[in-house]
C-alpha cells in the first residue's frame, strides 16, 4: 500500500510562496522529528553568527533524520520553522535557504514560519520541525 498525500490551496485562501494551506494524508504511519538544530554530530553548535550557516546545516541533519526512518523530503506534511529574529529579512531569508535546499519539497506542504526570542542552545538562530508521513 502506498500512502496517498494530497497538498491543497483552495480558490478562497491568498496565494502562498510556495506552501499549501492543506495537506491531507490519506493512509500510513507518521513520525514526527525532533526540532533540527544546527548542531554538527559532536553536539557543536555550527555556524554561530551565521543564518546560512545555521541553515545549512539543519538540512544536513534533516535529510540525515529522514533517512533513518527511509523518508525524503517529499513525505513531509507539515513543517515549522523558527528563527530567532524579529527581522522579517531574516526569516525571508530562512525560508527562501530552505526551500532551494536539498530539503526543499519538505516545505511545499502545510508549513509554518515564525520569528522567535530564542532557542534552546546558546546561539542558536534556527530550528525545523518536521512531521513526515512514511512511505509504505
Amino acid at each position: 500500500m502506498t500512502t496517498k498525500i494530497s497538498r491543497i490551496n483552495p480558490d478562497q485562501l491568498h496565494e502562498t510562496p510556495g506552501y499549501h494551506h492543506i495537506t491531507v494524508v490519506e493512509t500510513g504511519r507518521t513520525a514526527y522529528l525532533a526540532g533540527q538544530c544546527p548542531l554538527d554530530q559532536a553536539g557543536s553548535l555550527v555556524g554561530a553568527d551565521s543564518l546560512d550557516a545555521q541553515v545549512d546545516q539543519v538540512v544536513v541533519n534533516a535529510l540525515a533524520a529522514l533517512a533513518a526512518v527511509d523518508a525524503r523530503p517529499p513525505h513531509v506534511v507539515r513543517s515549522v520553522i523558527y528563527v530567532r529574529s524579529d527581522d522579517r529579512a531574516d526569516l525571508s531569508l530562512v525560508w527562501q535557504r530552505l526551500t532551494t535546499s536539498a530539503l526543499g519539497p519538505a516545505f511545499t506542504s502545510a508549513s509554518t514560519l515564525l520569528g522567535v526570542a530564542q532557542l534552546g542552545f546558546t546561539g542558536q538562530l534556527v530550528e525545523v520541525d518536521l512531521t513526515v508521513a512514511l512511505p509504505a
